[in-house]
C-alpha cells in the first residue's frame, strides 16, 4: 500500500511538472508576442511557397477574418470580395481558412483555394489554413483576441466568419460576430 501510494504521489508530481512547463512555454510564447503589432506577423500564404507580409499593408486598414467553405457563412465571402473591391485604395481584406468549428473546412490549402476562386471569385489575400482556437492558436490570432498583446479588448471566437479590424497604423479597432455581414454598417463606417 506504501508503494502504490508514492507511485500516486509521484505520478502527480509529474502532472504538475507537465502542466507547469506547459504553462510556462505559454507564458513565453505571450512573453514573444507582447509589443508586436500586426506589421510583425508573416504568415503563409494559402498559394504555396508564398507569404503575407503584414508590414505590406501600413497605410491601410486590414480585415481579418477566419473562414470556411461549408458554414453557414460561407456566402460572406461574396461580402468579403465586394468590400475588398469597394474600398481596395483604403482597406485589405484577410481570409484564414481554420477547421475549428463543426469540421466546416476540410479540404486542403489547393482545395480552398479552387473553391474560394470558383464559387466566389476571392481575390483577396488568403493564408494558408491555421488553427484560431485552443492551444495550437496561430500567434496572429492570440494577438488578436488577447487585450494583454493587442491593447484593445479580449474577443473569443466562437464560430467561423469572425471578423478583427485593424486601423492604418496597425492597431486593432474591434471585433465583429460571425452574423456581422462585412457590408454591414458595424464595419462599412470605419471604412468611409
Amino acid at each position: 500500500m506504501k508503494k502504490l501510494f508514492i507511485l500516486l504521489l509521484s505520478f502527480v508530481a509529474f502532472l504538475n511538472s507537465c502542466a507547469q512547463k506547459k504553462s510556462e512555454v505559454s507564458k513565453a510564447k505571450t512573453k514573444e508576442l507582447m509589443g508586436k503589432s500586426i506589421y510583425d506577423f508573416k504568415v503563409d500564404a494559402l498559394e504555396e511557397g508564398k507569404q503575407i507580409n503584414f508590414a505590406d499593408f501600413k497605410g491601410k486598414k486590414i480585415l481579418i477574418v477566419n473562414t470556411a467553405s461549408e458554414c453557414g457563412f460561407t456566402p460572406q465571402y461574396a461580402d468579403l470580395e465586394k468590400v475588398y473591391e469597394e474600398y481596395k485604395d483604403k482597406v485589405v481584406v484577410v481570409g484564414f481558412p481554420a477547421n475549428n468549428f463543426g469540421g466546416q473546412e476540410p479540404g486542403t490549402n489547393h482545395e480552398i483555394g479552387a473553391f474560394c476562386q470558383k464559387n466566389y471569385g476571392v481575390t483577396f489575400p488568403m493564408a494558408a489554413k491555421v488553427s484560431v482556437k485552443g492551444d495550437d492558436t496561430a500567434p496572429i490570432f492570440k494577438y488578436l483576441t488577447e487585450k494583454e498583446l493587442n491593447g484593445v479588448k479580449n474577443s473569443t471566437i466562437a464560430w467561423n466568419f469572425t471578423k478583427f479590424l485593424i486601423d492604418e497604423n496597425g492597431k486593432l479597432i474591434d471585433s465583429f460576430v460571425s452574423s456581422t455581414k462585412p457590408t454591414d454598417e458595424a464595419i462599412t463606417k470605419y471604412l468611409k
